[in-house]
């Protein structure tokens, strides 16, 4: 009788450890990235306005009129500008089409080709930069996967507008910006110099999102050619010297 029991309890042991026994899920491992063969170009990163050949995001603008053309170096620009407010006061979301210029009205659209892929993408200005003396436009890191400048960092590019708020040409309000500086001090010392010389501006020091230094100096009225004669005459011991649109 005894040894029926055991035998019973002997068998219940495995059942019982099965039913109370966890069950892994499986991890999904994530397929490796595609071979690149020597003197092969890197896959391009996907974008969601990726439509494949000429990259083209609105038709609105497909048959649209040039307003004015400039050539010249594009970059891009994301962290730590993500998340940010840009010059028109939109927070700068780096994976829309938008891009930044210098002196073009604020809110244009503008065609952007590069000259090496004949790529191209539709952005609207949004923000003030690229704040490097040979650049032309900073693009939001969308358009630069869109036009091919994401991996080399820079392109060379045509810039078509094709819509501005204002005209390009008249009016405008204007300011001149000198930066970056790396010193708190010497940009301390610069913006001194700069209130005593010039009474009737407004002149003002700030910190980028980058830890650098900038100066924007406000002429009266925010006149165009009192800002370009401002930036003419004078120097800075680090950084450059722009002439920058405000509107």
């Amino acid at each position: 009788m005894n040894l029926n029991r055991a035998l019973i309890l002997l068998l219940a042991v495995p059942v019982l450890s099965g039913c109370g026994e966890k069950k892994h899920a499986k991890a999904r491992i994530p397929a490796p990235p595609p071979t690149v063969t020597a003197g092969q170009q890197p896959p391009t990163e996907p974008s969601s306005h990726d439509t494949g050949g000429d990259i083209t995001t609105d038709d609105k603008y497909k048959d649209a009129k040039v307003l004015f053309t400039q050539t010249g170096m594009a970059s891009w620009y994301g962290p730590p500008y993500h998340n940010r407010k840009a010059a028109n006061g939109e927070v700068f979301d780096m994976n829309a089409l938008t891009a930044a210029h210098r002196t073009l009205p604020l809110n244009s659209i503008v065609r952007v080709t590069n000259l090496k892929t004949d790529h191209s993408t539709i952005v609207r200005i949004t923000d003030r930069g690229p704040f490097v003396p040979d650049r032309l436009i900073d693009l939001s890191k969308a358009a630069a996967i869109a036009v091919d400048v994401w991996r080399p960092g820079t392109a060379r590019v045509r810039l078509d507008v094709l819509e501005t708020p204002p005209s390009i040409a008249e009016g405008g309000r204007w300011c001149v910006q000198i930066g970056g500086i790396k010193n708190e001090e010497v940009a301390t010392e610069l913006k001194g110099r700069l209130v005593r010389r010039y009474k009737t501006a407004k002149v003002l020091q700030f910190a980028s999102p980058v830890g650098d230094y900038w100066i924007r100096i406000r002429v009266v009225n925010d006149d165009k050619d009192k800002a370009e004669q401002l930036a003419a005459e004078n120097t800075t011991p680090e950084g450059n010297i722009f002439v920058v649109r405000l509107d």
